[in-house]
Formats: C-alpha cells, structure tokens, sequence
C-alpha cells in the first residue's frame, strides 16, 4: 500500500540534452509513535509531556535543487494547522530535521516536522514569558528614581527579584 503522494517533474536541459526527473514526495500526517522518521537520524523534539496520541509527523522532499527549505517548512505548517484546526486544535512545532546542502544529484530539499496538537486556548511553551531578573530590576529601578519607591521598598523589591531562580 502507496501511503505517499508523489509528483513527478521533467525537466529538460536544451543546452545540454540533459534529463533530470525530480519525484517531490509528501507524507501523510502520521502519529509519531507509529511512524518512522525518514532521515537517518529523526528529528530531536524538545522536552514535552505531551501525550503520545497527540503528538505527529509530516515529511516533505522538493523536486529539484530549486525549492527552497522555507517554502517547504510553509507548505508543512499550512498542513499541520488544517489537520490541527479540522480536530478543533492548534499545534506547537516539537521538532524539525532537515536535509544539508549542496542541493545537487539529488539531494533535493528536505524537512520533516514533528508537531503536538493542543488546545486553541493553551499557551505554546514558547509562547510562555521567560523570567527576566534583569528587566524587573530596570522596572523597580526606574519606579525608585521616579519617586515611586522609597529606597528601603526598593531594597526589599530588590530582594525578593533576585531571590528568586
């Protein structure tokens, strides 16, 4: 059983008489754990306690040496974001690998994305705000040098900023 779509390029070399015939190939969405990756080494995903049902892969290989990863990389998302908004989803990208270059003799463009379905209303980890100590302390400075803050408010503000991890 054929699980991939494929599309066959020819193109042709006048200069030349050259033949080169390009196959772009794209993946079914597949679940992760019942998928194989299709680079010799898969992607590496970021740390996630996401379930394992949730959690999906998607292949693209361009036709020639002329696509470029970007164009692929779009192509991908576009798709995870339907198959993720058709389930009343979103998705957060865990993973990519991609092929390295020259993209000649058929080494054609490469990427394969591994992605999480979440809840349209969580916030990607990403997403999330890291702590900045630095910027609260800019922030308390300036409400000190503004009258805000007396200078043992400060100090004790000061404190608990650099206090925490």
């Amino acid at each position: 059983m054929l699980n991939m779509r494929q599309f066959s390029v020819l193109l042709i070399m006048l200069s030349g008489g050259l033949i080169l015939v390009g196959c772009a190939t794209s993946s079914p969405i597949q679940r992760y754990s019942e998928s194989t990756s299709k680079f010799s080494v898969p992607p590496e995903l970021m740390s996630n306690d996401y379930p394992a049902k949730d959690i999906f892969r998607i292949y693209q290989r361009a036709s020639s040496g002329f696509t470029p990863l970007q164009s692929l990389r779009s192509d991908l998302e576009k798709r995870a974001f339907k198959f993720a908004d058709q389930q009343g989803k979103s998705f957060l990208v865990l993973g990519e690998r991609i092929s390295q270059p020259p993209y000649i003799l058929g080494n054609f463009p490469r990427i394969e994305i591994v992605f999480a379905l979440i809840d349209k209303t969580e916030k990607p980890i990403d997403a999330v705000p890291k702590y900045d100590k630095f910027s609260e302390l800019e922030k308390l400075k300036k409400l000190l040098d503004n009258g805000t803050l007396t200078k043992e408010e400060y100090e004790k503000e000061k404190k608990k900023i650099l206090d925490k991890n």
